[in-house]
């Protein structure tokens, strides 16, 4: 089979398109014919030697959501049949023709997606609803800021804010990020280039001074303690990423005085028990949105699979709205 490999830690130059073996399904797991696959902030980690993977997983191919069918079923598989249209995320080598991942983790891909759009949704919109609704408990009503709007598991967070009828805010770089945005559930946002805390005095704004009760941070870094600022009494602070930096001061009496709860999530590390429990939630609440367009995919650009390194590069540019999406 035809995959993108990691030929050693570096830039995007170091990825090559090899001729690998074909996995083979072992006990509860599928073959998957990979139709399409997009990029996340964790290939790029993966490749520059900072985010091994997950035991089982390929150490040399990139790629933790993708699209396609299924080929062959190994032994006690029930859920699925040859043929069926799935998507979900794996622990990697999701950026090759054929991928081997549990059938528990997998979802039924709508009718009307294309390839292309289905590989854009997995770890966007699973990251998303997981943070946002099961780990956060965000209600209706509720206000919502993200940092980084723009970026894949920005935008499927603000079309499930406005889903599930809460009011979504939302930090970005740049002016046409917000405004792009706000097609898709935004409300309101701000252009942050190096100083997060400015966020703060427009939240008091935009919420009329009741502050947010739910952040969704994909940058980390200075970002967290500005989102402690702007949250309300027993505000939830879930923190997904770490573009901005590892390391943050925190005004520790404001999550004392407010009651704040931070919590930290990654899907990658998690058991299969977790992210089947994900996967389903996501099937559950999720589906039935992309089934009616209530919510959908962004694709900023789609790339041939010969193509892996200048789509490394356009996601590591940081000017992306929505997925960078391969196909195979």
């Amino acid at each position: 089979m035809r995959a993108a490999w990691i030929t050693r830690a570096g830039g995007p130059e170091v990825l090559e398109v090899i001729d690998a073996p074909r996995p083979l399904p072992r006990e509860g797991e599928l073959l998957i014919r990979v139709h399409a696959s997009a990029l996340n902030r964790a290939d790029i980690m993966q490749r520059e030697g900072r985010y091994p993977a997950p035991p089982g997983a390929p150490a040399n191919i990139p790629g933790m959501e993708i699209a396609g069918e299924v080929a062959e079923l190994g032994g006690g598989v029930k859920r699925w049949k040859i043929g069926d249209r799935v998507f979900g995320i794996v622990g990697g080598g999701g950026n090759a023709e054929f991928v081997v991942t549990r059938e528990m983790e997998l979802a039924r891909i709508p009718d009307k997606l294309s390839w292309e759009k289905a590989a854009a949704i997995p770890e966007a919109f699973i990251t998303a609803h997981d943070a946002l609704i099961t780990q956060a408990a965000m209600q209706a009503g509720e206000n919502v800021l993200i940092h980084a709007v723009g970026s894949g598991v920005g935008l499927a967070g603000s079309q499930l804010v406005h889903a599930f009828k809460g009011t979504c805010y939302g930090t970005a770089r740049s002016a046409d990020k917000i405004a792009r945005a706000k097609k898709l559930g935004l409300k309101d946002g701000a252009v942050i280039k190096d100083d997060p805390t400015v966020i703060t005095s427009l939240v008091q704004t935009w919420t009329e001074g009741n502050g947010v009760h739910v952040v969704l941070d994909l940058v980390g870094g200075p970002y967290l303690p500005a989102s402690a600022e702007c949250s309300a009494t027993r505000g939830r602070i879930i923190l997904i990423g770490l573009l901005a930096g590892r390391a943050a001061n925190l005004n520790l009496g404001t999550i004392l005085s407010r009651r704040l709860t931070i919590r930290g999530t990654v899907m990658r590390a998690r058991t299969a028990k977790e992210k089947a429990a994900a996967t389903d939630a996501f099937a559950r609440d999720v589906l039935p949105l992309l089934e009616r367009g209530e919510v959908r995919p962004v694709i900023d650009r789609v790339f041939p699979l010969a193509q892996i390194s200048e789509a490394h590069a356009l996601m590591e540019s940081n000017e992306t709205f929505g997925k960078v999406v391969i196909t195979m």
